[in-house]
């Protein structure tokens, strides 16, 4: 179900509809594409209502492109009849778009191939350049690239965006991973339950996230719970500035783990902190992992059994009961009201 969205996208513009399964972008895509018809409101497209009330101009008649994450390329066709289907025209016209498109996707030499002769990351690129063919104003995408390899995908992301820009179509992305989103979207619009709950550039809807749940979709988080007295919460980093909530009322300080930083200079016992960095507090490590390019290590801190995670560049593996004095970087935390 999908409830009072609008949206807007421009010519060369990318926006992503991001949220976990069942939320309803998919639905909405497809409302736009004409496979589904809304119960009301309208679908407009360069201006031309293409959806309005009982009226709606058939899918093929709407100026769309439409790439799945299944590809659906004919399998009986070769690359060049795939990417040639939606044409129209002389046939010199039509072979010479086909072989400025697989030029553009790195394919030109593929043309007689069949798919199944190709890789994932090549049929990929078949399915875009077939859905570009006809020069959609508008290219809807759902989950095009979750079939990859993650060794492919963000080599292909890229190359994808780039093609994308170069073309000027209007795209909405549909994707339920925030990192892709991150890496493709001008504008970010983040669905839950069929709502649209925020919507801006990626910088804007990471870093000023509307609640706790979509701070939560972006990255892991630490949540510290206290209550708002004349508008400051005590946690054990100090004080915390929580204007706006009502006295005695419950509130989740959000911070993450990434801006959760280990004292090492001062072990809590140096010269007072900055006012950003707030009170040093301690904890006790209960694990530590690396992940790669960081390690995640997980604190169980000495106020009130509270666990919290900090992620920490490079190598960092202490053992298990280690007390460690940590500080949150004030500017990067968020307030909102408990919830539940």
């Amino acid at each position: 179900m999908v409830d009072d969205v609008s949206l807007q996208v421009q010519a060369g513009q990318v926006l992503c509809l991001l949220g976990p399964s069942g939320c309803g972008k998919s639905t909405t895509l497809r409302m736009i594409a004409g496979v589904e018809g809304p119960d009301s409101g309208r679908v407009r497209i360069d201006g031309r209502a293409v959806c309005d009330g009982d009226m709606a101009v058939p899918p093929e008649q709407r100026g769309v492109g439409l790439m799945f994450q299944d590809f659906a390329l004919f399998p009986h066709l070769t690359v060049a009849q795939n990417v040639a289907f939606g044409l129209k025209g002389p046939r010199e016209a039509r072979a010479a778009r086909v072989d400025e498109l697989l030029e553009k996707v790195n394919l030109a030499d593929f043309g007689p191939k069949h798919p199944h002769q190709l890789s994932g990351g090549e049929q990929q690129r078949v399915a875009l350049a077939r859905a570009l063919a006809p020069r959609p104003q508008v290219m809807l995408m759902d989950e095009p690239f979750s079939g990859l390899d993650n060794r492919l995908r963000d080599g292909i992301r890229d190359a994808t965006l780039e093609i994308l820009k170069a073309e000027g179509a209007a795209v909405l992305l549909v994707t339920h991973e925030p990192d892709e989103a991150m890496r493709m979207a001008d504008q970010i619009a983040l669905m839950r339950g069929g709502r649209i709950v925020q919507q801006g550039a990626p910088y804007n809807v990471y870093n000023a996230p509307v609640d706790k749940a979509a701070a939560a979709f972006f990255s892991d988080i630490n949540v510290i719970r206290g209550i708002s007295r004349g508008a400051l919460t005590d946690t054990p980093f100090g004080a915390f500035l929580t204007p706006g909530h009502a006295d005695g009322a419950p509130v989740d300080i959000v911070i993450r783990p990434q801006h959760l930083k280990i004292d090492f200079d001062r072990g809590g016992r140096g010269p007072n902190p900055t006012p950003q960095e707030g009170t040093p507090a301690r904890g006790t490590v209960i694990r530590a992992r690396f992940m790669g390019r960081e390690s995640l290590v997980e604190f169980r801190m000495d106020f009130d059994g509270l666990v919290l995670k900090a992620n920490v560049p490079g190598v960092f593996l202490p053992p298990p009961g280690t007390a460690l004095w940590l500080m949150i970087r004030r500017d990067r935390c968020f307030v909102f009201p408990a919830a539940g």
